[in-house]
């Protein structure tokens, strides 16, 4: 969180991006406060290294030499600027609070929340893994601590795709890398399916399901096809939910079936007759072939009302 970077005797924000607008031979002046270098403490001296003061700004001179790309964490790399609080991180479904700052390469600031010179801040607020920001820095965000500050590489395959995106303070072109510098501030933990009871589980179940069905009907495919998947996590085979137990059956079947349409139509048909299967589990059966799928997609999706003939199949 460098935030001046003299570049050509020019002001820029994000000293630990400027190699992205570097060239090979290059040399930059960094410009970095004290709480980004030595702080309050400052340094001894060190054998034939100068000692620095308390409270001392910094400027370091820095030259591109040469560069090679490193590996890649998933959907995105990160670097620690700060450690963050114990060990805890966020878990699925958690609400976390972030300061956050969202930039192109270029350095355009396209989203900027949590920072402010007044005394009330309007942190920027999400749950994980339910869709609401974009996929790279949803999962970054759950290997974080309290109180740990990074910087997100995210490709545009986790971020904004293909499609160019409005955004709070620009628009994202289309194919964009995007870097983000995180703060999480703070997060509560969703409750563990664990620690749920039969009621519970079979409540967070059916709030999914009624997720996926609305995604259905928007023809969003694969959204829909990870809540059902959201929602079967809720209510998998396990010793509290007794075979007899009608209600516990028929929400699985509902929601086995309803994936497995899903993935058909996203032409994963190698999936789709997993769940298919999963969904005949319940009723004792045994096996199901490609073309019984198939006619069983073919009845269901020539229904209208996507909310019915989920529900009408038992």
């Amino acid at each position: 969180m460098m935030e001046l970077l003299l570049k050509n005797l020019m002001i820029m924000e994000w000293s630990s991006h400027s190699t992205m607008t570097m060239k090979i031979g290059e040399k930059v002046i960094l410009t970095v406060k004290p709480q980004y270098g030595f702080g309050d403490k400052g340094k001894p001296a060190h054998h034939d290294e100068g000692s620095v003061p308390p409270n001392a700004t910094l400027q370091i001179i820095l030259e591109f030499v040469s560069w090679k790309e490193g590996p890649k964490e998933g959907p995105f790399r990160k670097m620690v600027l700060k450690e963050g609080e114990g060990d805890d991180c966020p878990n699925e479904g958690a609400l976390v609070k972030l300061k956050l700052i969202g930039k192109l390469q270029d350095g355009t600031v396209f989203f900027k929340k949590g920072y402010s010179d007044g005394d009330e801040v309007e942190l920027f607020e999400f749950k994980t893994d339910e869709e609401q920001v974009i996929d790279g820095l949803d999962k970054a965000v759950l290997t974080m601590k309290k109180g740990e500050v990074a910087l997100l590489t995210i490709t545009p395959e986790y971020a904004f795709g293909s499609s160019e995106s409005q955004q709070e303070l620009a628009v994202v072109p289309p194919n964009s890398t995007v870097y983000y510098e995180v703060e999480l501030v703070s997060f509560v933990k969703a409750k563990e399916v664990s620690d749920m009871n039969t009621e519970e589980k079979i409540e967070a179940a059916l709030k999914k399901r009624q997720e996926a069905e609305a995604f259905v009907y928007a023809a969003e495919y694969a959204r829909a096809s990870k809540r059902y998947q959201k929602a079967l996590k809720f209510i998998k085979y396990d010793t509290s939910f007794p075979d007899e137990d009608r209600e516990i059956v028929g929400l699985r079947h509902s929601c086995n079936l309803g994936n497995a349409c899903c993935l058909m139509k996203l032409k994963d048909y190698e999936r789709a007759n997993k769940y298919f299967k999963d969904r005949l589990h319940d009723f004792n059966l045994k096996r199901i072939d490609t073309e019984t799928l198939s006619a069983n997609h073919r009845l269901r999706c020539r229904r209208k009302d996507a909310n019915n003939y989920y529900l009408n199949v038992m």
